[in-house]
């Protein structure tokens, strides 16, 4: 592949493991948010057109759940106006677009997980607005894959649930987590590594909205004390604090957030020829990883 790939949020956690992989096989041109602002619909189309990309990824989003309660129209201007502007240059250059998604456009309120095809509900602004992102592209852009995922974390970026826990496991004795939300935990460079997996196959037979999370469903709860277990094993400076299970009711937050938001990856297994790693195995990956960058610690 001659032509660019125009990678957008290549800072964030699925962004930086991107760049990672696709660096040494094609000629990627990233851009962060410091290098492009997708508030700026004109800035965002004039980018596009100068580097004539053959496939934009776009890893960017506006992703603080709660703080988007109180900043629709800037959630709104990433997750759902620049995706459109994406698609919209896309379709006029005959680009492919690949958007992350979330499983936050689900109310979570079935038993089982959720299929491409059922119906979405978000109860959230930062959900609304990444719905809004992923019906403009159908609308707009036949050429497109759309890629749900959930519960991200890896060793890039600031922070994530894996960091968190660990961070405050270093300040506290207790900490009290929900265990009445379930979902999968799914590191970014499996989502990365699926990512480059589509790309040489990429054609209109392909393309369409999939699911793809580590297997295995766990609680917030379940998924911190893993955690803990797992890097108290890899020698991680800690002593595991007691983790206490607790309701969404006793930790309210400004966005509802969706209690069974579990999503189906049959379809993306059948393209990338495997099913998704299980969750545990790859968080003891990712801590031995970070482990070994131990400045990181």
């Amino acid at each position: 592949m001659n032509e660019p790939i125009l990678l957008l949020g290549s800072n964030g956690q699925v962004g930086q493991e991107l760049a990672q992989i696709l660096t040494p096989q094609y000629k990627v041109i990233s851009l962060a948010r410091a290098e492009i602002d997708l508030t700026q619909p004109d800035n965002l189309r004039q980018i596009i057109r100068d580097i004539q990309p053959k496939i934009i990824i776009n890893a960017a989003a506006y992703t603080a759940v709660d703080k988007a309660e109180t900043e629709p129209e800037l959630a709104h201007a990433i997750n759902a106006t620049a995706p459109q502007i994406m698609a919209e240059e896309s379709q006029k250059i005959g680009c492919f677009l690949i958007h992350i998604s979330t499983d936050y456009v689900f109310d979570g309120e079935q038993s089982r997980p959720y299929q491409e095809t059922d119906q979405t509900n978000p109860l959230s602004v930062y959900g609304k607005t990444k719905l809004a992102g992923e019906i403009a592209i159908k609308k707009i852009h036949p050429d497109h894959i759309i890629l749900r995922t959930a519960w991200v974390y890896g060793s890039f970026g600031k922070s994530n649930f894996v960091k968190t826990m660990l961070r405050l496991g270093k300040e506290r004795s207790e900490i009290g987590v929900v265990t009445d939300q379930i979902g999968s935990p799914t590191w970014a460079r499996d989502i990365a590594d699926a990512i480059a997996q589509i790309i040489p196959q990429l054609t209109p037979e392909i393309t369409g909205t999939y699911h793809y999370t580590n297997s295995g469903v766990i609680s917030w709860y379940d998924f911190a004390v893993a955690i803990f277990t797992e890097a108290q094993q890899l020698g991680f400076p800690l002593t595991p604090p007691q983790v206490i299970p607790i309701t969404t009711a006793q930790y309210p937050t400004l966005a509802r957030r969706p209690a069974y938001p579990v999503l189906a990856c049959g379809k993306i297994s059948q393209v990338l020829g495997t099913y998704p790693p299980h969750w545990r195995q790859r968080l003891r990956l990712m801590l031995q990883d970070w482990y070994s960058q131990s400045s990181s610690l």
